[in-house]
Parts: C-alpha cells; sequence; structure tokens
C-alpha cells in the first residue's frame, strides 16, 4: 500500500505512535511528526479534545472523526471511559445522530447500502463494502422503529453502526470483522420525503412480497459471502421484527435485539430484583405496558423462562398482562398483533372489563407485582397508578425502559417517593444513583449493552450453528451474583462500568451452552479457551 492508503485506513493507521522503523519500511518518512508517541499518550490528548466539545453531538460527532481515522486508537478511548462514553456513541446521543445523519453526511463507515430498487446488487453491494475483510458479525437495520423515534430510513444505519461499536468496546470483537447494513426499503417519515438532503430512497416504504424477498436476499447473500456471520436485526417494525427472527433463527445464528435482548436484560432484571426481596419468579404478575416488538419480547422471554423453571404453557400464560394504546388486551381486542394473541385475557375475568383502558384502573384491577414500560409515553406511570401498584405489592418491580430520556413512562426519584422506597427499578436510560431517606439508591440500567456484546462473543467463539433459547436464558441468568443484593438501595442490574467483566460471564455461559447443547463447532470444547482466542484488543 501507498503511505497515503495507510494514513486513510483506520484499521492500519496508527498515526503517531508509528515507530521509526515502520516509518521507514511502510514509506512514512516525513508524512508524520518526528515524536513518536504511545496509543496512551495519543489517547490521553483525544480525550482532552474530547472535553472541551460543549454538547453530546459535537462530542459525537469529534469522536466519529477519531473513528473514521484510527479505529484501535477509537476502541482504546471507548473501552477506557466506557460508561461515560456510552451514552455518547449509543443511547441517548444516537437519537439526534440519527435524525440529522444525512445533514451531517461525511464519511459512510464501511457500511453496506442495500437499494430496493436494485435488489440485484444486494451481493456487489455488500462485497464492496466488505473490501476483502472477513465478515463475522453484520448488524442489519431497516430503520422502521428505531428506538422510541421511529421510522428513519436510511437514517437509521446509525444504529447499526453504535451497535457494533459497543461489540468491540464490551466484548472485544474484531472491529474489522464486522459490518453495518442498511436495508434502504422507502420510508414513511414526511419529514425525510421532504427533505432535498435526505440520503435514502425518496418513496413510501415497500411492504408484502417484496420487502421479504429482499430481505431474503440479503441474508442468503451474506451467508455466501461470509460463511460464518451471525446476523444481529436491529429496530425492524413491529409487523416484521418477530416474522424475520423466526423465519431464520432454526438455520442459521441469528438475534434480535428488539425481541431478544431487551427480553434478556429484562429477564435478568427481574431475576436480580427477585434476589432482592426473596421471592419467586412464578409468583408473580407481569404487566407490559406497551406490546409492541420490545414489549412482546419481553412478555415471550420471561413465558419461556416459567416454563423452563415448571409451569405448563396454559399457567405461564395466565401470569401476564398486556397493555396496549387500546388499554388491557382481551380475546376481542381489535387490531391484536400475532405476538398479542396467545397472551390476551377473557372479558368475563372482570366485571368493569369496558372500563380497563385507563393504566390506574388496570393496576387496581390486576394486582401487578412487576410493570415493565416500552409504551415511549412519557409520564404514563403516574402517581396514582404507581400508588395502586404498592398497595398490592411488598416490593413493586418496576421498568420504565422506554428511552431516549423524553419518553421514559416516570423518573426513579418519583417511583421512590411513591412507593416509600420499596420500588426495585430499573430504568432503559442511565440514571444517577438517587437519595431517599437516608438511603443511596442505585439504579441498574436495562440497557441491551449489558447482554447482546456478550451473547455475540459466545455464539462467535462458539461458531454456534443456532442461538437457542437455552442459550438466551444462560445469558439472562449469568447477571446474577454480580451485584451485592444485600447491601440497602442495591441495583436489579449490574453497573454499565462493570461491562468487560461481566461480558465475558455472558459470553461464558452462552458458548458453554452452545457446547452442551451440541450447537457449537466440533473444534469448541473449552468456552473460555475459545472466548480467548477470537477476542481483540485495541493495542498496536
Amino acid at each position: 500500500m501507498k503511505a497515503i492508503d495507510i494514513i486513510h485506513n483506520p484499521f492500519k493507521n496508527k498515526g503517531t505512535a508509528f515507530t521509526k522503523e515502520e516509518r521507514k519500511k511502510l514509506g512514512l518518512i516525513g508524512t508524520l511528526p518526528s515524536d513518536v508517541q504511545t496509543i496512551e499518550q495519543q489517547a490521553k490528548r483525544v480525550y482532552d479534545q474530547y472535553k472541551i466539545r460543549p454538547d453530546g453531538m459535537q462530542k459525537r460527532k469529534f469522536l466519529m472523526e477519531v473513528f473514521n481515522t484510527n479505529r484501535t486508537l477509537f476502541y482504546y478511548l471507548l473501552s477506557h471511559h466506557i460508561e461515560e462514553l456510552l451514552p455518547i456513541v449509543y443511547d441517548p446521543v444516537i437519537a439526534p445522530a440519527i435524525e440529522q445523519y444525512s445533514e451531517i453526511f461525511m464519511l459512510p463507515q464501511e457500511a453496506a447500502f442495500l437499494s430496493i430498487d436494485d435488489t440485484d446488487e444486494i451481493e456487489e453491494s455488500l462485497k464492496n463494502a466488505a473490501d476483502g475483510r472477513d465478515i463475522r458479525l453484520i448488524v442489519v437495520t431497516d430503520a422502521e422503529g428505531i428506538l422510541g423515534i421511529g421510522d428513519w430510513g436510511a437514517n437509521g444505519v446509525n444504529i447499526s453502526v453504535g451497535k457494533l461499536m459497543i461489540y468491540t468496546a464490551a466484548a472485544g470483537i474484531d472491529p474489522s470483522q464486522v459490518l453495518p447494513v442498511s436495508l434502504d426499503v422507502g420510508t414513511n417519515n414526511e419529514t425525510l420525503l421532504n427533505d432535498p438532503l435526505y440520503l435514502g430512497l425518496k418513496h413510501k416504504r415497500v411492504t408484502g412480497e417484496k420487502y421479504y424477498d429482499m430481505v431474503d436476499k440479503f441474508v442468503k447473500s451474506a451467508r455466501k459471502l461470509f460463511p460464518e456471520v451471525y446476523i444481529h436485526f436491529e429496530d425492524f417494525g413491529r409487523d416484521n421484527a418477530t416474522k424475520i427472527l423466526d423465519k431464520y433463527r432454526n438455520d442459521i445464528p441469528v438475534f434480535n435485539d428488539d425481541v431478544q435482548g431487551t427480553g434478556i436484560v429484562c429477564l435478568a432484571g427481574v431475576l436480580g430484583a427477585l434476589e432482592i426481596s426473596g421471592q419467586k419468579l412464578t409468583d408473580q404478575k407481569f404487566l407490559t405496558f406497551g406490546a409492541g416488538t420490545a414489549g412482546m419480547g419481553i412478555a415471550n422471554l420471561l413465558f419461556k423462562e416459567l416454563k423452563l423453571q415448571g409451569l405448563s404453557d396454559e399457567e405461564a400464560r395466565k401470569h401476564f398482562y398486556l397493555v396496549d394504546k387500546q388499554g388491557l388486551l382481551f380475546e376481542d381486542t381489535e387490531g391484536l398483533t400475532p405476538e398479542q394473541k396467545p397472551f390476551v385475557r377473557k372479558r368475563s375475568e372482570f366485571e368493569n372489563s369496558e372500563e380497563l383502558t385507563d393504566l390506574e384502573a388496570i393496576i387496581k384491577a390486576v394486582k401487578p407485582s412487576v410493570m415493565i414500560g416500552t409504551s415511549t409515553t412519557p409520564g404514563a406511570f403516574t402517581e396514582g397508578a404507581i400508588k395502586a401498584m404498592a398497595a398490592n405489592t411488598e416490593r413493586p418491580i418496576i421498568f420504565p425502559i422506554s428511552n431516549p430520556t423524553k419518553l421514559i413512562e416516570a423518573m426513579p426519584n418519583d417511583l421512590l417517593k411513591w412507593t416509600d422506597g420499596r420500588a426495585l427499578i430499573a430504568t432503559g436510560i442511565p440514571v444517577q444513583a438517587t437519595e431517599y431517606k437516608g438511603v443511596n439508591y442505585e439504579i441498574g440500567q436495562a440497557n441491551n449493552a449489558l447482554i447482546y456484546p456478550g451473547v455475540g462473543l459466545g455464539v462467535l467463539a462458539a461458531k454456534a450453528k443456532l442461538v437457542s433459547d437455552e442459550m438466551i436464558s444462560a445469558a439472562a441468568h449469568s447477571l446474577g451474583g454480580l451485584v451485592d443484593t444485600t447491601k440497602p438501595g442495591a441495583a436489579v442490574l449490574p453497573p454499565v462500568k462493570q461491562i468487560h467483566t461481566f461480558t465475558q460471564t455472558v459470553a461464558k455461559a452462552v458458548c458453554e451452552t452452545a457446547i452442551k447443547q451440541g450447537l457449537a463447532d466440533d473444534s469448541v470444547k473449552d468456552a473460555e479457551a475459545a472466548i480467548r482466542a477470537i477476542k481483540w484488543e485495541a493495542k498496536y
């Protein structure tokens, strides 16, 4: 490679860390200042520059410049400041970064942009974007259901980029072996359609057979070009997410973070809360507030866990109550999705079933012990609703996990006040510890980043043929014991600052389960050795 190509290749560039010998060998003499720096010195310089940026978007823009210039330095910095930088490279700053993607577009970060108007070019597009790299992990989105902000078309590729950053920073997935993919099928976002700067297809979303044919062509092309690739589906719409996952999950290793990842972290949080309260999972009543992709993913995973603990299908389903925009969902509720139908209730169970459209009234009728919010309805967990819940359970488990911050159902300080400190809480956003009546309450973050990097590392280490329900359950249970639950105000989930440690714990549990189930490659016998063999470190 020419000197200029090396300097401009983020996977090969070391900047001022190239030694004098390397500079001579690679033809870099005279292209860099004389001083040879260590990666520690480079990271300090970059971090100091980062700190003077005034706000989240400016900080993120600066970090993306580092990412596009020197991938190793970027991940060294991110891994050493993971708790501080995670909200900048991912949620919540990722939301405005997606909204402004077309306006601030500079470099596409080695992403593959696939167009439904040119499906014959899908294989060529993937090959070009990979540029000869051995791709083992793809995060793909059609961006119909981005976080809590909805349909953002081609702008949504940023969510794939952000997810892959966390895979590498938290789990040590080799950044040269990952590929973000955008399935551009159009958008129903009128703002984008009318924006002359929007970079995606300027027509309505294509649905039906043509849409599913494109998804299928992408999956087959990806597996053809990259035979060992693990495909992570991200932020697909509620009508497509589960359908696509179910189509491929019994044939190849695939994962949907909204259907499975959110469910895993919520299951882990519920298990952590029950460890504090001393109660059993099989004694809980679950109210899912927001029965879309994430809400149903949570309900389904909790349902499968109840079955693993010995309950029949019928017994397990009796523990669930779904609340969506129509109120409590019944058998005769109009517009039920296939995922909702197995969990709906009979009207004969409630004398006042016609009145159960308001959350507070529903709570009084149902008496849930666990309530999880994925509604993206800010303030939906009102004082009246929470006090009604606290009146019927000693340690109410309440997870308002909608994000970004402006969409959260309730803030933890209010939940603690309304339950007199008895609530066991996890949120979808990072929240500082909250003091109430002299006790410092640590608030667990039900952030999928606690789970999906470890799941991915375990799957890749095992060279797993599939991602089974048992592997998912093992991931959730592996977070247990990482928090001192005897401490007053203990969190229900481990803190993000420990992500490097528990990502390895999750990966080991997933890999070991794959081995036990015969889903791992025959060459993989020892989970820890397999993880060590593929783990990448940010160093020169």
